[in-house]
């Protein structure tokens, strides 16, 4: 035994938390001023013992709140069987949450096609397999283009930061993949005229989320559903912020009566644990064949049991009505405030779009008080509590930003 190394180990238990990460971590996410510690529904709790009424969720992820017990549980038993098994075999548990997430995206849809779902860890990962996917769909016609939208973030991999529509995260990185073309939110007819003979897939958030939490116009998605059609493309749907009852449907495509061809999945899969669904009609998902694409803890047992004991809570809480009804109470704790213009976004994703660029400042004193909001840009906060969040929850947190915005004046 190596006792240098034991007693260099054991030393780190001594050390400060915050100071370890400002020496041992790269700087990529900037000074962090915080660490959280516990968490507890929608609480989490520092390494000082502050309490904060968690309104971000790790950015959409804990939508169940934090250390629930039947995720817990689920995690908990499956590590004591079966943690981790190459995808060159099968395992009991990821075949199962695929089964949930086709029955959920096929909820309300008239033509009742099956899909297929391919996992990965992440929300940049499926999107790059999406990318992958419709590239392969459209080789033998050589079709690669992919078009998507100005404002859009589709993840931080090389192919989906090349998608993503935000030329302050692409700039340091450059030279990106090509094939891409980033054309105006909201208008259908910029989509149209971006089209080429090589073109194969339009790529869309339902609500652009880290753009702002910006809506799509009324009869936008609708639009662009209906050119795809004619165009003979591709329609995948990024909704790995929206997607798991968060926007008041289970799928934010599903407020628009319309079924895309992909549609990527991750966040709140898994409560927590690292997991990402890629979800393709079959007619689609059958231009991947083996050896194609792949994943080493791509639907790997343990995190795929945090997904499909999520799924399950997320059924029987009725998440999307949930989310829906909850959305309401925070617009209401709203009206009439003239600090805040309007507040976008649906369900439990919201964005508050201030009438001064304080976003920033409001966020720290929030932080002083107990509260966690996130900072978008220079005037817009924005919501993402769990979906476990209660009334009272809501009220005092709408209450606490608006005494931060009063501290400000």
């Amino acid at each position: 035994m190596n006792q240098s190394l034991i007693d260099f180990f054991d030393s780190l238990e001594r050390v400060d938390p915050l100071s370890l990460s400002a020496s041992a971590l790269m700087q990529n996410y900037g000074k962090q001023s915080v660490c959280l510690v516990r968490g507890n529904g929608a609480w989490v709790y520092d390494s000082d013992g502050n309490a904060y009424l968690d309104f971000l969720s790790g950015i959409a992820v804990a939508s169940l709140g934090h250390a629930h017990p039947k995720i817990a549980a689920a995690v908990a038993s499956q590590a004591e069987k079966l943690i981790h098994v190459s995808n060159i075999f099968a395992n009991e548990v990821g075949p199962k949450v695929a089964a949930m997430l086709d029955r959920l995206i096929l909820m309300g849809s008239p033509e009742e096609p099956s899909g297929k779902v391919f996992f990965a860890n992440s929300g940049a990962e499926v999107n790059e397999a999406a990318i992958k996917l419709a590239r392969k769909f459209g080789m033998e016609t050589g079709r690669y283009h992919i078009i998507t939208a100005m404002g859009s973030f589709h993840g931080r991999t090389m192919g989906a930061l090349s998608a993503t529509g935000q030329r302050s995260k692409q700039a340091p990185f450059e030279p990106l993949l090509p094939g891409f073309t980033h054309v105006a939110w909201n208008d259908a007819s910029a989509i149209e005229a971006a089209i080429t003979d090589q073109t194969i897939a339009v790529m869309l958030e339902p609500i652009q989320g880290e753009g702002g939490v910006v809506d799509p116009a009324p009869g936008y998605l609708e639009d662009v559903r209906k050119l795809c059609n004619r165009r003979g493309l591709l329609f995948i749907m990024d909704e790995v912020q929206t997607g798991l009852g968060r926007t008041g449907a289970w799928f934010g495509f599903q407020h628009h009566s319309i079924l895309p061809d992909i549609v990527t999945i991750a966040k709140a899969l898994g409560s927590g644990m690292p997991i990402g669904a890629c979800w393709a009609r079959e007619n689609v998902a059958g231009a991947f064949t083996a050896g194609d694409h792949g994943s080493t803890f791509g639907g790997q047992p343990l995190a795929a049991s945090a997904a499909l004991a999520t799924i399950r809570e997320m059924i029987e809480i009725d998440a999307p009505n949930r989310a829906q009804e909850l959305g309401v109470r925070i617009d209401k704790n709203f009206e009439g405030n003239p600090e805040i213009l309007r507040v976008s976004g649906s369900g439990l994703l919201r964005g508050l779009n201030l009438a001064r660029p304080v976003a920033k400042q409001v966020a720290e004193i929030s932080l002083g008080k107990g509260l966690i909001v996130n900072p978008i840009g220079e005037s817009i906060i924005r919501l993402a509590p769990p979906l476990i969040v209660s009334s009272a929850q809501i009220d005092r947190a709408c209450d606490l930003i608006c005494e931060s915005l009063g501290d400000l004046q």
